[in-house]
């Protein structure tokens, strides 16, 4: 069974994924690195235009509104979708020598991480472009990272696993993300939704992990803290499950792949 301290100790491999990870991600292309800040700015553009002009979404800054609760997601879907083949994709080197398999998901949801956290500079720029004022609030910024971070390291755990036994797992995911994506309140205040599906609204993991965001870097506020506590408790428990249900199917990547 794989452990904790045995990741620990294929430490310098992780790191080594990691880094890999970064490098290549936009590697060949004229831009390189600076991709990084441009994908989500893209992406905010084509967002901002549909919703505020097509759709009259009528929010103060929308664009930042937009932009605080964009950039998580961004990392969310990413990462989802890459550590679902990440198994698959190094085959080879699974077949050629012995290392903890986990360390396939965990580098490529810690270079996701990264990669986010490089984008937040350019949010608390344009906070400060629109002067958008961050309130002490700015405190629990980390706790609501790390909240979404072991989410996204349990899932990157289970599909991983499962997309080795069932390869149309990837491609169903896609499809789901995408309405996923609506059904997060990203493009429109949870206010808009009505009152008698609210609690539907919060049934979404993402949800919880999302609105506190933009209560803390758009709104200036206190985000719900028993909400973030009861979303953190619910992802670690999404990430011990994953955990073990990928430790289990792990035995048999070798021949499946």
């Amino acid at each position: 069974m794989t452990n904790i301290r045995e990741i620990y100790d294929y430490r310098e491999m992780l790191f080594s994924m990691v880094k890999r990870d970064l490098r290549t991600r936009y590697k060949g292309s004229f831009l390189g690195f600076l991709w990084t800040f441009i994908n989500p700015l893209l992406q905010l553009f084509v967002y901002y235009v549909l919703f505020s002009t097509i759709m009259r979404i009528n929010i103060d800054n929308y664009a930042m509104f937009l932009f605080v609760t964009l950039l998580p997601w961004i990392y969310f879907s990413t990462t989802i979708l890459q550590s679902t083949n990440v198994i698959i994709s190094n085959s080879n080197l699974i077949k050629k020598i012995y290392f903890p398999r986990a360390i396939l998901p965990l580098s490529v949801a810690i270079a996701g991480l990264v990669n986010m956290l490089f984008g937040f500079a350019v949010v608390f720029l344009a906070l400060i472009i629109f002067k958008i004022q961050v309130g002490i609030s700015i405190i629990m910024l980390p706790l609501i990272i790390l909240n979404e971070f072991v989410f996204v390291l349990g899932l990157s755990f289970l599909f991983s696993a499962l997309n080795v036994y069932f390869r149309d797992l990837e491609h169903i995911l896609g499809i789901v993300t995408m309405a996923w994506f609506y059904l997060t309140p990203i493009i429109y205040p949870i206010n808009m939704v009505p009152a008698k599906y609210t609690k539907l609204f919060f049934i979404n993991p993402m949800t919880s992990i999302i609105l506190p965001f933009r209560d803390v870097l758009f709104y200036g506020l206190w985000p719900n803290v028993k909400i973030i506590l009861l979303s953190l408790l619910s992802s670690i428990f999404i990430l011990i499950f994953a955990f073990a249900v990928f430790d289990k199917l792990q035995r048999g990547f070798a021949e499946e792949i």
